[in-house]
């Protein structure tokens, strides 16, 4: 066993479409884990790519989330994007007793008058969109507002507030390497606006998912006022982040392969088990996300890590692992389900999972409904893709019907 390894300088700014990038392509065919260099941070890191690799860095409890921080770790970003007290850099039990307090803000009963509000909103732009004319912006009219809408008015933002979520949100996102500071100022920014939120919602509770968050009890245990303040926070930039990036990127595959339109227009119930494939496919981000830090010495695929290791795993190249998945770079809509980690894995799985699900299946059920012969108004090449972020996703996506 070793761990001696020269790291791959991987900048992972690859932004061509929807195409997988070949520096990750790269690093899947190789035979074992990889030492990696990123733009930011101290140290290099091991890069974890196949999907049992996966699964075992992101259940074993040697691999910590937690004990990353107050360190400069490897990342893509020149200010940490988390909060030192949000879930996803806690480990178990401090974790599972989050998880277990959340999960009671997303039970099937929340959802499903979350999911009634969201068919509402999603109705009243697609409305909007109808009576603009062809050609519209798909991107203006439903991928950033219907996200942004929901998770703003699920957690009960005023209408007034809105913008400076997004410009905030933006802000600690962004990559380029003077950014940092505008990063730091916009999440100190939302820290406040969150607790003084939260200090309200204690005072006068609503039916929003704030109030639900604080109202969530396991025996005498509750949410403190400064971990639902980080929970709203996360929430906010994980709800608009994933889901505006997905239904853009969804309705892009879909509007470039009319075959998997012409499949759901043929069978609509499988619109689930077709946007989890895509879910699949689409590198939603670039490269890596939070790593994890080795508590003590661990092997894996002939290499030795070694305690105070950075570990990364790669969840875009776990969903496209052959052995997993036959024919991983293939969208196959009638693929038998098998799960996928788009949205994590294991302790770190998103816990607003089903909101997302929510969006998703709402936003591209009722787009298709309302216009089932949608179509890309310019040649895919035209399509300008974003390149400041670690995100994928679209400027702007034209359409005609």
């Amino acid at each position: 066993m070793t761990s001696d390894s020269e790291a791959i300088a991987c900048p992972f700014d690859f932004s061509d479409a929807m195409e997988f990038d070949p520096a990750l392509a790269a690093l899947m065919a190789r035979e074992s884990i990889t030492r990696i260099r990123l733009p930011y941070g101290d140290a290099d890191a091991w890069l974890v790519t196949g999907f049992e690799a996966v699964r075992r860095v992101t259940t074993d409890q040697r691999f910590s989330r937690a004990g990353i921080m107050g360190f400069d770790y490897p990342r893509l970003t020149p200010e940490p994007i988390v909060s030192p007290e949000s879930i996803n850099v806690m480990d178990p039990p401090h974790s599972s007793r989050l998880r277990r307090l959340a999960s009671q803000a997303f039970t099937k009963r929340h959802v499903e008058l979350m999911r009634r509000k969201i068919t509402v909103l999603a109705d009243t732009l697609l409305e909007e969109m109808a009576e603009q004319g062809p050609p519209a912006d798909l991107v203006h009219h439903l991928s950033n507002q219907l996200p942004q809408q929901t998770i703003y008015d699920v957690l009960g933002i005023d209408r007034e507030d809105w913008p400076r979520m997004q410009r905030s949100a933006h802000d600690l996102l962004t990559t380029g390497p003077d950014s940092r500071e505008r990063a730091a100022h916009a999440k100190a920014d939302l820290r406040e606006y969150f607790g003084g939120l939260v200090e309200r919602r204690r005072h006068t509770p609503g039916d929003d998912l704030i109030s639900a968050l604080a109202a969530a009890k396991d025996g005498e245990d509750t949410l403190d006022d400064q971990e639902l303040a980080v929970m709203a926070l996360t929430l906010v930039l994980s709800g608009q982040d994933t889901a505006t990036c997905q239904i853009s990127n969804i309705s892009y595959v879909l509007l470039t392969r009319p075959e998997l339109i012409e499949h759901l227009r043929n069978r609509p119930e499988t619109l689930t088990e077709v946007i989890n494939e895509l879910l699949r496919v689409i590198p939603f981000r670039k490269g890596v996300g939070i790593p994890r830090v080795a508590l003590e010495d661990v092997e894996m695929e002939g290499v030795r890590i070694r305690a105070g290791d950075f570990v990364h795993v790669s969840y875009l190249t776990a969903n496209r692992d052959a052995g997993r998945y036959p024919d991983p770079h293939v969208i196959d809509p009638s693929r038998p389900p098998a799960p996928h980690m788009t949205f994590g894995w294991g302790g770190h799985r998103c816990i607003a999972v089903p909101l997302a699900m929510a969006e998703l299946e709402v936003a591209i059920g009722r787009l298709l409904e309302r216009f089932p012969w949608l179509r890309l108004a310019v040649p895919p090449e035209e399509v300008r893709w974003d390149t400041e972020t670690i995100r994928r996703f679209p400027h702007e996506l034209p359409v005609a019907w």
